[in-house]
Parts: C-alpha cells; sequence; structure tokens
C-alpha cells in the first residue's frame, strides 16, 4: 500500500492514523504508543505531494441514499465510513437529514404542514425529490423521521471529519413546493415537465426563476440554517435539471441558473464550492449540444466547481466537453444502477480509463469516483477501482485478479483463482456502453418480448461455478468465499432462466403444448423455487433483512406501514402503477419466490391456456392481471425471515448437481 494512502488522513489529527494502522495490523488502540510509532507518523506526513494522485477520491451517487442507505442505522453508517477510510475515500455526500432543516426553512417562510407534507416524498424516494423530480409519493415523511436523520447526521459527519474526510452537504437548487405560490403569489416559478412516467400529481416540480429574489432569500436561508446545525467544509451539491429538460436552451438563461444557485451558496459560504453530477449532459445529449453545456458550467468562476463525470467508464462526458470547459472534474465510475444484483464489470474500461482522462489534453481531471446508484454487489469493481485511485497507470489484471482472490479468501487455492480468471475476462469484461441494469427475464415482468443478450459467454460463468464449487472444501469456512459462492451460483441460475424462458416461448410459438409444460413447470416448481433457498440462506440476499430494517426505522404502527410499503414499493412497482417497474429489482430470498415465480407462473399458465383454447394472448391483458399480482405484493403485510435458513454449502452441491450437466449441454448443443 502507497504511504500516500495515508497522508490525506493527517488532516483529522495523529488520532486517526493511529485507528487506521491498529485496524490494519490489529494492534490494540492505546494511549501510549511509545515513539517508534509517531517516526511513522512523520514518514507519512513528509510524503511528497507530487508523488500522490489527483487530489480527491469520491464516494456516493444522489441516488445511493435512496436506493442503499435509506434504511440504516448508526451501526451501518459506522461500518461503511470506516471501509471509506480504509479504502482512501476522502470526498463523499452527507444528505442525511437535510429535510429537518428544510421542515425549518418552509415554515419560517409561511408555509403550513400540509403543503410541507405535500412536498416531501417518503423515504424510500428522498433521493428524487432532493434532485427536483418527485413530490408527495409515498409519503408523508413522518416528523419523528426528520428527527432520528438529523440526529444521524451529527454522528456521519463528526465520524468522517475525525478520519479526515470532506463531507459534501446539500444546497438549494431552485426547485419549491407548490405552498410557496401562496406565501409569495408574484414569486416567479415555472413548472418543469413529468419525469419517470409519473403525472403532475407527483412530477412537474416548480422551479424559481433564477431572476427571482427569492431564489437567493431561500437559497441562502437554508444553506445558513444547514451550516448552523452541521457546520460546513465548503463543498456543497445541487442538482436543478436531473433528468428534467430546461425550460429554455438559450445559453444566457442556463448560465443564470447555475449563476443564481452558486450565488445563494456564497451567500451563506464565501468560499463555497459547488460540486455537480454531470449525468445530464449524458441522459439528454440533444439538449445539452457544447453552447449549452458550456453555459451552464461556465455561470460560475472555474475552479468554483467540480464536475462528477458520473458514468466515465461507459459514456465519458469529458471527451466532448473539452474537460469541461475549465472546470475540475472527477473521473467516476457507476456501475450499477438500482442497485440491482448481476454480476458485471467493464474492467478494460475501469482500468484504463482515469490514466486516459489525466493524460487528455488540458485534462482538468482532479480524481477518481465511486457512484453506484446502489451498493452491496460486485465487491470485486469497487476494490478494483478504490485500487486504481492510487495508481498513475492501469493495472496488471490477471495479476491482480489472482492477488484479489488470495487476499479476499484468505488462502491460495488454484480452484478460485482460475474461478475469478474466467469471471474477469467474461461476465466482468463488458466493453462499449454497457451499464449494469439487470435485464434478465427473471426480474422483469414476462412477456413474449424479452432481452436475453448477454455480453459474455454463458459457459465462462457455469465453469468459474464448477471451479467455486471445487473449491469449497477448502474455502468453504470463509463467509467471503460463502457469499461468492451463492452470487455466482445466482448468476449462473439467472443465466438458466433465461435458457428456460426461450424454450417456452419457442414452445408456445410452435404450439407445442408439451414442450411448454415441460419448460414452464421445471422453471416455474424447481428452478425459481431452489433459487430463492440459496438467497435465502444467506443474509446478504434477504428481502425479510430489507424490510425489518425499515420498519425498524418506526416509532408507530402507522409509520411501520408507511416504511414497508415504501421499501416493497422501491424493489417492485416503483410508483402506484408500475411507473418505473422494476427498476430496483432484487433478487432476494423471499422476493423471487413470492413475486417473481408467481408472476412467471401466472405467464406460463396465460400461454397454456391460450393453446388449449386456440385464442391468442393478448399482453395488455397479462399486464392488467400480472399487475394485481405486483400490487397485492406490496400490500399483502407477508413477514419475511431476517435470519438466513440452511446450510448454503448444501444447497449449492445440490443445486449444481442437478443443474451443472444440463447448462453444459447447452452449451454443446448450441455450439453444434
Amino acid at each position: 500500500m502507497h504511504l500516500c494512502h495515508f497522508a490525506p488522513l493527517l488532516q483529522g489529527g495523529p488520532h486517526v492514523l493511529v485507528s487506521l494502522v491498529a485496524a490494519l495490523t490489529g494492534l490494540a488502540l492505546q494511549r501510549d504508543l511509545g515513539g517508534d510509532f509517531y517516526q511513522v507518523l512523520g514518514m507519512f506526513a513528509n510524503v511528497p505531494p507530487f508523488l500522490c494522485p489527483p487530489r480527491f477520491r469520491y464516494y456516493q451517487n444522489v441516488c445511493t441514499q435512496s436506493y442503499s442507505y435509506v434504511w440504516w442505522d448508526w451501526a451501518r453508517w459506522e461500518r461503511e465510513i470506516d471501509w471509506m477510510a480504509l479504502s482512501g475515500i476522502n470526498l463523499a455526500l452527507a444528505f442525511t437529514g437535510q429535510e429537518a432543516i428544510w421542515q425549518r426553512v418552509y415554515l419560517s417562510l409561511g408555509l403550513n404542514q400540509s403543503e410541507i407534507d405535500e412536498y416531501f416524498t417518503g423515504p424510500a424516494f428522498l433521493a428524487w425529490n432532493r434532485m427536483g423530480n418527485l413530490h408527495k409519493w409515498a409519503g408523508p415523511l413522518p416528523h419523528a423521521w426528520n428527527l432520528k436523520q438529523l440526529y444521524l447526521q451529527y454522528r456521519i459527519l463528526e465520524r468522517m471529519r475525525s478520519l479526515g474526510m470532506i463531507p459534501v452537504l446539500p444546497a438549494f437548487a431552485g426547485h419549491v413546493p407548490q405552498g410557496i405560490l401562496r406565501v409569495f403569489p408574484r414569486v416567479n416559478v415555472t413548472r418543469l415537465g413529468s419525469w419517470g412516467n409519473f403525472d403532475c400529481s407527483y412530477s412537474c416540480s416548480y422551479l424559481l426563476d433564477p431572476q427571482d429574489p427569492m431564489f437567493q432569500v431561500i437559497g441562502t436561508l437554508f444553506l445558513k440554517e444547514l451550516i448552523k446545525e452541521f457546520g460546513t467544509d465548503h463543498i456543497y451539491s445541487a442538482d436543478t435539471f436531473n433528468e428534467m429538460r430546461p425550460l429554455s436552451s438559450d445559453p444566457a438563461y442556463l448560465s443564470g441558473v447555475s449563476a443564481a444557485v452558486f450565488i445563494s451558496m456564497t451567500g451563506a459560504d464565501p468560499r463555497a464550492l459547488w460540486l455537480m453530477q454531470g449525468w445530464l449532459f449524458h441522459h439528454q445529449p440533444d439538449f445539452w449540444q457544447p453552447a449549452q453545456v458550456r453555459a451552464l458550467l461556465q455561470g460560475v468562476p472555474l475552479g468554483r466547481m467540480i464536475v462528477l463525470d458520473l458514468a466515465a467508464e461507459s459514456a465519458p462526458v469529458y471527451l466532448w466537453t473539452e474537460s469541461f470547459y475549465g472546470q475540475p472534474f472527477i473521473w467516476c465510475m457507476l456501475h450499477n444502477f438500482g442497485g440491482n444484483h448481476g454480476l458485471f464489470g467493464a474492467v478494460e474500461s475501469v482500468n484504463h480509463g482515469p490514466s486516459d482522462a489525466r493524460h487528455f489534453p488540458n485534462s482538468t481531471m482532479v480524481g477518481t469516483g465511486l457512484t453506484p446508484e446502489g451498493i452491496e454487489q460486485n465487491d470485486v469493481m469497487y476494490e478494483l477501482m478504490n485500487e486504481l485511485g492510487w495508481r498513475w497507470e492501469p493495472l496488471d489484471l490477471p495479476l491482480w485478479i489472482a492477488n484479489y482472490a488470495e487476499r479476499r479468501y484468505g488462502a491460495k487455492n488454484a480452484r478460485a483463482i482460475g474461478a475469478w480468471q474466467l469471471l474477469l475476462h467474461s461476465v466482468y469484461n463488458c466493453s462499449g456502453p454497457c451499464v449494469n441494469h439487470n435485464h434478465s427475464p427473471l426480474v422483469h415482468r414476462p412477456s413474449l418480448r424479452m432481452n436475453t443478450e448477454l455480453w459474455y459467454n454463458k459457459s465462462d460463468v457455469y465453469e468459474a461455478w464448477h471451479l467455486l464449487v471445487g473449491a469449497a472444501e477448502e474455502l468453504g469456512a470463509s463467509p467471503l468465499f460463502r457469499y461468492d459462492l451463492v452470487d455466482v451460483t445466482r448468476q449462473a441460475m439467472q443465466q438458466l432462466v433465461g435458457d428456460y424462458y426461450l424454450e417456452i416461448k419457442q414452445a408456445f410459438q410452435s404450439h407445442s403444448l408439451p414442450d411448454l409444460l415441460t419448460a414452464g413447470g421445471v422453471l416455474v416448481y424447481d428452478l425459481l423455487p431452489e433459487l430463492d433457498s440459496l438467497l435465502s440462506s444467506d443474509s446478504h440476499f434477504l428481502l425479510g433483512r430489507w424490510l425489518e430494517e425499515a420498519q425498524a426505522m418506526a416509532t408507530s404502527d402507522k409509520e411501520a406501514e408507511l416504511y414497508d410499503l415504501n421499501a416493497r414499493n422501491q424493489l417492485t412497482l416503483w410508483g402506484p402503477t408500475g411507473n418505473i417497474l422494476d427498476y430496483a429489482n432484487k433478487e432476494f430470498g423471499g422476493l423471487v419466490l413470492d413475486y417473481y415465480g408467481v408472476r412467471w407462473s401466472l405467464f406460463v399458465s396465460a400461454l397454456v391456456e391460450s393453446l388449449n383454447t386456440g385464442t391468442p394472448f393478448h399482453q395488455d391483458q397479462f399486464n392488467q392481471a400480472v399487475f394485481q399480482v405486483e400490487r397485492g405484493f406490496i400490500y399483502n403485510g407477508k413477514r419475511y425471515s431476517s435470519k438466513p435458513v440452511g446450510d448454503t454449502l448444501e444447497i449449492v452441491r445440490k443445486i449444481f448437481l442437478k443443474y451443472y450437466p444440463g447448462c453444459m449441454q447447452r452449451i454443446r448443443m448450441g455450439a453444434a
């Protein structure tokens, strides 16, 4: 590990490095460590800056707050922040608790509580309320929620700062509740368009005109109140046009908006620096042409904004914006959408991307970052990206992955290394503009037009599965090995679901009822129950844990019911009518059987009935019927275990013996 890794932590004081070294070496923490330790401290303090990589190693996506962190207590936050420190992260969002501050601000401006309740969403959707995409949906936000999050933020900030990190606080982006119009009837607001298939009951946010005096009043008032509560490290985040088309493409309008946002920051903190997600430029490239991008970015003085090139591993924006027209930027790996499970990575792009960006002509790159929408999957990609934050040049990936397997399991095992080599060159080697938004038929509403394309050779995953099963006797005691064994088995079974879906589709289209019954029966009555059993054996893949964490945040039965609805809806319908259906899909034990499995059973039954009666299969009619199943899952109130059930290794062996020979036979038949 490079000495530079520790240098930034010194700003947190010697105790920070004491804690870190103890964690790495297993030393017991003592007040009197002796002179030798402080000689080591001096060695770290004298690391020349030019030997270190770019300034920032950033972490988080605004969406991560809702997809992954929403139900976290302090114990879980503490583990995450410690992991951040050990990974060298020194810049991270700290968005928790802001609704309590906004509540005060809105009340002080004259809004009543019902108007505020009409604005805030439920907890699982606050990320999009904060970016102006949504209001009201899955709310109202309980007062107890705001208080608990406020006190949680105190601890988050104290821990981050004590470890030498820079917390990024929220700022005003220009979106306001409708109640502002009642209190200030002459205020100049315009309404943005709808978002995410929601109608204006829940979207179409109100945006203050940048020239309206209330823009500065509200923006500065909020930030002053926030700083009074939490202190500041002078970096703030705000996203005005996240996935929303501005009202005008006039460069003067766009530069006026960004200037207004920045002035509202400096009105409260003259040293303010704006951190902005650059996703909008990639998401709507037809609108964000060079003139528009330049205007928005240069409405802020050069050097007073940092842009997150949010998905640089698949769609780097710095390349066509001349390095963001002079504003500093951070090269980020987005990697994951919605917290989906599924093995995925673009290792070659990630390995070479940061180095290429640093060598780009007139590069303004100032760091690297991790910006997944959801975490707790694909650990290997985040470990790789964290290491690249400390490297000037690309890694030797085959060597790195072999060392990774040995470090991860605490032993050198040829089968495990071989499995990771196969995974590295297949499922983790997506090339081109690809991102991990799981399109497997397993986790989407069934139809006869489902995407089964893969970017890799399925046989590599099956063979990696074979090797890991063979390594289980030696490595099975390792929790990380067991997790990876579940994950790779899950991926193999996900592939099998795609195969059986194609057989079901072919049987239906060729009017072969026996083949349809065979393929559909295996899928519904064996494969999916076996997958559910596998996932239920590991605490990381439990629906019950997700739901229990949500309900644990509640202070009353009414709150618990609201949080349960939030948690279930986000995973499934993502809105009242399936507005962003299955976007945040997860392969959880309990969810596979009672949600995905029931949908697939209904689909197979509908196809069988169609063949039996000679009537056409109508997707619209099926969608209406399956919607009742999906909605029923959200409101059924069924309890799920938050504790794993069964012996993971035995379950994997059973599944492997049953399905692996068939996997390879299918591969050989396809090749023939």
